[in-house]
């Protein structure tokens, strides 16, 4: 999800004048990163995350008058990389909040106790299933989905009905047209092994591989390649003449693709295979030994408050996670709702993650 986040709000910053803050407002503002060595009683909140995520500058202006807090963020590259700098420092972190740990890496951060726990307001507003931690060591924030887009115009012209299942990938009509991430590089591509260990089985995800493999299926290192230089249905795609229509990417690509077309377009150039989604959910955490706690916690509640939260779809194109939150136009005209995207427990993608990912490069990639 990560990957796609990036681009998109990168762009739509651009296009909005959105700026993601480092510091917002106020006197008390000091560089990044400073959060963790402030007193208690500082009025300056640090919020530990990867570098997608954004944010509009009204909306966490809004946070300060409300709360009397200023939001400094400290971006620390991919998930991945963000979490595992947590890790080291755990006990002694660089901020107070952490957010974007996922559901293919939450039980990685509990194991590592990087949170102290705290129930915000609101959590009775989240999405039922979205809560992992009966604890409320993590607080739920947004979801995405990741899914099989299409290329609308090739499949038209070829008077060809386009995949909508995993098991539909595995036709003969579809040979040599999806195009994926790698399961070990990629958020997207990691999203999508786990898809097929859900629908499939731990028994049967490695046979389903195998079949797809014969199938075609090609696999690059990761999203912006996918997306933008194999996908024909995407902007970039068309530009670079590419030849796969199908990529996996996310249930929002279709509204992107629209909102960035110019004129935009009536309908959305591309659509999503709903029998092949994943369910990923991002989570923030009042990281443990954070120095203004109470900033933290108001931070938390913030994030799951109806203003974050209906700022968070055209900021970082994922879905709102609490059920009073309206999507924009866009989302809820060019998007699809996926009713039954496939999930695995956090604790079963710990305990198999590494062994999964170790079988899917032998099979797919050696």
């Amino acid at each position: 999800m990560n990957t796609t986040k990036k681009y998109a709000s990168t762009a739509l910053a651009a296009a909005l004048g959105v700026t993601v803050l480092a510091g917002c407002g106020g006197s008390d503002d000091t560089s990044a990163g400073s959060g963790a060595s402030k007193g208690s009683g500082s009025k300056t909140v640090t919020l530990v995350t990867h570098d997608s995520f954004n944010a509009s500058e009204a909306v966490l202006k809004q946070f300060t008058k409300e709360s009397g807090y200023t939001v400094e963020l400290l971006k620390s590259g991919d998930a991945g990389a963000a979490l595992n700098q947590e890790i080291l420092t755990k006990g002694s972190p660089r901020g107070d909040v952490f957010f974007g740990v996922d559901n293919t890496l939450l039980s990685r951060a509990l194991d590592n106790g990087l949170f102290t726990a705290y129930e915000a307001k609101g959590l009775d507003r989240v999405v039922d299933g979205t809560e992992q931690d009966d604890k409320h060591r993590v607080t739920p924030v947004d979801t995405g989905d990741i899914c099989v887009n299409y290329d609308k115009k090739y499949f038209a012209d070829k008077k060809l009905a386009p995949p909508q299942t995993f098991e539909d990938l595995l036709k003969p009509a579809y040979k040599n047209l999806l195009v994926t991430e790698n399961a070990a590089t990629s958020s997207p591509g990691l999203g999508f092994l786990l898809g097929t260990v859900a629908t499939q089985g731990e028994d049967g995800y490695e046979a389903y591989w195998k079949k797809l493999k014969a199938n075609g299926v090609k696999v690059v290192d990761g999203w912006e390649q996918a997306y933008n230089e194999e996908f024909s249905g995407s902007a970039g795609g068309k530009k670079a003449k590419a030849d796969r229509p199908l990529v996996v990417s996310y249930a929002s690509s279709p509204p992107v693709e629209v909102l960035y077309a110019d004129p935009q377009p009536k309908e959305a150039p591309t659509g999503v295979s709903t029998g092949t989604c994943f369910r990923q959910t991002e989570y923030a955490g009042l990281l443990k030994g954070a120095k203004n706690e109470a900033g933290g916690k108001a931070l938390l509640d913030f994030l799951i408050s109806k203003t974050f939260q209906e700022d968070v779809p055209l900021n970082m194109f994922v879905n709102p996670v609490v059920t009073d939150a309206k999507l924009p136009e866009i989302f809820t005209e060019f998007g699809e709702t996926v009713d039954k995207p496939a999930t695995v427990a956090p604790d079963k993608i710990a305990a198999n993650r590494e062994q999964w990912v170790r079988s899917w490069n032998s099979l797919v990639v050696k």
